[in-house]
Order: structure tokens, then C-alpha cells, then sequence
């Protein structure tokens, strides 16, 4: 009974995490609007399209993002009778984990490789691609089955989600203040030289935020990625109580040499990143995963010392 309990403090720290980050990442575009706004004279418009730019992506990721990042990946649905073992596998994660069992889809591509996206439990996906179907046995997919349950059980999904729209939406913002302010040479000049200055520090200091724009999102993303996989990975283990076929299946999901390229919303969701050259999750501050070993060599650390010093770990 002690391990849950450790595993449900975690999952409400990272719940009060996720809180921060997002409402970091809302301030930020706010930001970025205010000075655009200002840097061609209102404040108040440039916050305004900046608000409306929020809500517009927050409604959008809520009601059809996972469609959209499935879509995007090329996903297509699957049912019970295309691949009975896939169902149980799942159906055995979804039922340990306590939660109802997601929809199944399968990405056609022989690097394997898989992600959980959703707003919550009760409406979740998990993607695979046909080569992690292929590549592994039972026990390892069953691994990498009970991770991605893990993530949706820990509402990582609704986290991950949410910043891969608002990420986007100051990425736009900040190329269209950009694109603008190229083209027509700066803001609109108002009264006394004071406004014209004011006005010339201001496009200056957009300038420097839309070009450092996808830096920030990019390091508010990763803070706590890294947690979030070590976490699933504790989640997989407390649901099989077996760190081995996850391990392994790490293990071949990151010695696979074959090219896979997600796009830049999707490839902090998969449980190994899709880039050739990142899959062994090197370990530098613009890794959004942590390094396979490392995982490998906790999920052990948990076969002998037990799931509650892992996931503290």
C-alpha cells in the first residue's frame, strides 16, 4: 500500500507542476504581446490578440488536439479483430492501472517506437508504429504498453498537449511580429521624439523576445519532461511488476537505426525520441528524455529496492 501512496503524491506534484508551467508559458505569450502591442502603439491590442490567441489554442487542444497530433503522425485506428494480443496487452495495462482502456491506433513506420496522448483518462489514445509491433515480444510490449498507461494515468497527456498548442501559438505570434516588423521597417510613429523612442526600445526588445521565443518555450517544455518519463516508467513497473520487458524494450527501441522523423509537437510524446541521433537520450539540457541507461538502471534499482525508492529516484 506504501508504493501507491508515494505513487499518487508524485502524480499530484507533478499535477501542481504542471499548473505553474502552463500558467508560466500563458504569461510568456501574454508578454509577447503586450510588447508587440506596444512596439506598434496599444499595449491593450496586443494583449487582447495575444488572450484571444490563447483561449483559441486551449478550446482547439481540448476539444480536437490528440485527433490533430494523431492525424499528424499518420495514425490510423485500430480494432479488437486487426490485432486481438495488442487489445489484451493494453486492456491488461488499462484494468491495473484503473482507468478505462484507450483507443488503440498504429503509425506506419518499422522504427518503433509509441506515445499516449488525451485530455484525461476517459478520453486517451495510444499510438504505435507497426515496427515496435514487429520488433518486440509480448513481455516488452506489455512494458512499453504499461509507460504509455502510465503517462495517461498521471495526466501527462493533457500536460503535454496543452504545451505543444501554447508553445506553438507564441511560436506563430512571434514569426508574425517578426515577418511584420521586416517588412515594414518598424512601428507606427506617434506624438514627441519620448514616443518615438519609446516605441524604438520596444520593437527592439520584440525583436530579441520572437527570436528567443522558441528557445523559452522549448526549456519550459523540458522542465519537467525528464520527471514525467522516469515517473511512467515507475507507473510501468508498479502495473507489471516486471522492470525487465521494459527494460529491454528500451533497450531495442533505442539501438534501432531506423529513421523515423516526428514533427517538433509530437516527439517529446514518444517514449523514446524519434531522432536516430537522440534516441539514446543524451544527456544535455535540450534532451527532452532522459538517458536510456539511466532509465534502464532505475527500473532495476526497483526489481531490488523495491517501487518506492525508485520512483523517489
Amino acid at each position: 500500500m506504501r508504493p501507491r501512496q508515494t505513487f499518487q503524491q508524485l502524480i499530484a506534484a507533478n499535477k501542481r507542476n504542471s499548473v505553474f508551467l502552463i500558467a508560466g508559458m500563458f504569461a510568456f505569450l501574454l508578454l509577447l504581446g503586450a510588447v508587440f502591442g506596444g512596439a506598434y502603439g496599444g499595449f491593450e491590442w496586443g494583449l487582447l490578440i495575444a488572450a484571444v490567441t490563447a483561449v483559441i489554442v486551449f478550446l482547439a487542444a481540448w476539444f480536437g488536439g490528440s485527433g490533430t497530433l494523431l492525424a499528424v503522425s499518420g495514425a490510423r485506428r485500430l480494432e479488437k479483430a486487426d490485432d486481438p494480443q495488442l487489445f489484451n496487452v493494453v486492456e491488461e495495462m488499462s484494468i491495473a492501472a484503473g482507468i478505462p482502456m484507450p483507443k488503440i491506433y498504429v503509425i506506419d513506420s518499422a522504427a518503433p517506437n509509441a506515445f499516449a496522448t488525451g485530455i484525461d483518462p476517459a478520453h486517451a489514445a495510444v499510438a504505435i508504429t507497426e515496427g515496435l509491433r514487429e520488433k518486440l515480444t509480448r513481455e516488452e510490449l506489455q512494458g512499453v504498453m504499461a509507460h504509455e498507461i502510465g503517462h495517461i494515468r498521471n495526466f501527462d497527456i493533457r500536460y503535454t498537449m496543452l504545451m505543444a498548442v501554447l508553445a506553438g501559438a507564441i511560436v506563430m505570434l512571434a514569426d508574425a511580429f517578426l515577418r511584420v516588423s521586416f517588412r515594414f521597417g518598424g512601428g507606427r510613429r506617434r506624438g514627441g521624439k519620448g514616443d518615438g523612442a519609446a516605441q524604438l526600445v520596444l520593437l527592439l526588445a520584440g525583436v530579441v523576445l520572437a527570436l528567443l521565443a522558441p528557445l523559452v518555450t522549448m526549456l519550459i517544455q523540458m522542465a519537467m519532461s525528464r520527471q514525467r518519463e522516469y515517473l511512467a516508467d515507475a507507473s510501468a513497473v508498479e502495473f507489471t511488476r516486471n522492470p525487465s520487458g521494459l527494460a529491454r524494450a528500451l533497450s531495442k527501441i533505442s539501438g534501432d537505426r531506423t529513421p523515423y522523423e516526428a514533427s517538433r509537437a509530437t516527439a517529446p510524446l514518444y517514449i523514446v525520441n524519434p531522432k536516430v541521433e537522440l534516441r539514446s537520450g543524451a544527456d544535455g539540457w535540450f534532451s527532452t528524455h532522459p538517458p536510456i541507461r539511466e532509465r534502464i538502471r532505475r527500473l532495476f534499482e526497483l526489481a531490488g529496492g523495491g517501487a518506492e525508492n525508485g520512483a523517489r529516484n
